[in-house]
């Protein structure tokens, strides 16, 4: 079956390749290979280590319809192996697509797989509008470690690999204005009409600060988010808040609140000896601030939905960064749940090793209480956030052509 599924990648590529070599020009193919290997220690004791492989394979079209828009086509396939499949699974973004344009083998086995049509839309830009229709990435917010108003589909805080944001089903249009000001409306379409997105973008620079205003409706939630950043000396400063009126308030599913906020506060300096630290308190509205209803938010449809990853209230989140040699970089993130203090830190090493080719080695280390079971219902107990945990650690391969 994996021979097959590789026939067929390479056959779809070169149909399309054929496809828009003759109706595009200035075609543009690009992609890359990607390998990431994990062992994960189960943090209880009756349960096993986890070890899986993530193997993705992208090509990247790109052109211009003749005397026409341009268009941008993508194709990427993974493969997962992983010794306890009922502990991982494929990658599912039907929350944003209305459209089922994916294949998945051998689901929930040892070794599965999924090929899936990641971009597909046409778009054009000129210096005062821009449009885009079909299945595109659309982020927003500007904080670093994790923004607030990244809403439609946000990177984890712990996510190791931010170069390709996941494709949406979306219209997307924008008017300019003066120097930095900006008008936008996006429409995004999910496997539902409950899971349609449906909002308005105003951006503009005032007095060396840039404003960014949210409004709208989010998956059937009325949302509104700002967001503001500059400088102080030579700290630079961003801030971002997001405000949802909660649906299916306590139901199976739904939100845990009638109303609720998410709201970050980042501060980065670059100091002398090249030293860049990142730092952000960020307050998780949906959260608790009691560790034995973590259960109830991972349940709850921030979670489900991707608008959120974290269980608790208030954190803290750390990025130093620092190159030791052109070719040698440290990144590190560090995560401490202020409610019940525990922690996550991840030091990442990351060499070059050739042009377009890198090898990212890390570990996770998790701090806090450990799951308890109760000795009268033998039910374990959730005693903290990343306590609940096992450490991690692998290596993370990527080479772009």
């Amino acid at each position: 079956m994996i021979l097959w599924q590789s026939i067929i990648v390479i056959w779809l590529v070169f149909t399309c390749s054929c496809s828009f070599a003759a109706l595009v020009e200035d075609l543009s193919i690009n992609g890359s290979v990607k390998s990431l290997n994990l062992i994960i220690d189960n943090s209880f004791p009756a349960t096993t280590e986890i070890a899986l492989s993530t193997n993705r394979l992208r090509i990247d079209l790109a052109g211009r319809l003749k005397e026409g828009p341009g268009i941008e086509l993508s194709l990427e396939q993974q493969l997962l192996w992983a010794n306890r499949p009922e502990s991982v699974a494929l990658p599912n973004y039907r929350i944003n697509r209305r459209f089922d344009l994916e294949k998945i083998w051998h689901e929930n086995d040892h070794l599965s797989g999924q090929l899936q049509l990641d971009r597909f839309n046409l778009h054009s830009h000129t210096e005062s509008f821009s449009w885009s229709v079909g299945r595109q990435a659309i982020g927003f917010g500007r904080i670093s470690l994790f923004s607030p108003l990244d809403v439609i589909a946000p990177f984890p805080p712990d996510a190791l690999d931010l170069n390709v944001r996941p494709g949406v089903d979306a219209i997307k249009i924008t008017q300019y204005f003066g120097m930095a000001g900006q008008l936008g409306a996006v429409a995004v379409f999910g496997d539902e009409s409950d899971h349609n997105s449906y909002l308005l973008t105003a951006g503009e620079n005032l007095n060396n600060i840039d404003l960014l205003i949210l409004a709208g409706r989010l998956r059937d939630r009325a949302m509104f988010g700002l967001g503001l950043a500059g400088e102080i000396g030579k700290v630079g400063i961003k801030g971002e808040a997001s405000w949802y009126r909660g649906v299916a308030v306590a139901q199976p599913g739904g939100d845990l609140q009638d109303h609720f906020g998410i709201a970050a506060l980042e501060a980065w300096y670059r100091f002398d000896n090249g030293l860049v630290l990142i730092g952000e308190y960020l307050f998780n509205g949906y959260g608790s601030k009691r560790p034995q209803n973590y259960q109830r938010v991972a349940a709850s449809a921030p979670i489900q939905e991707g608008l959120g990853f974290l269980l608790a209230r208030h954190y803290l989140l750390l990025g130093p960064s620092y190159q030791f040699h052109p070719l040698v970089t440290f990144n590190g993130l560090v995560i401490l749940n202020i409610e019940d203090r525990s922690s996550m830190l991840r030091p990442q090493l990351v060499f070059s090793l050739a042009d377009n080719f890198q090898l990212d080695i890390f570990w996770t280390f998790t701090t806090g209480r450990k799951i308890e079971v109760d000795p009268l219902t033998a039910v374990p107990v959730i005693r903290s956030e990343f306590g609940s945990v096992g450490e991690s650690g692998g290596f993370f391969l990527r080479w772009y052509f």
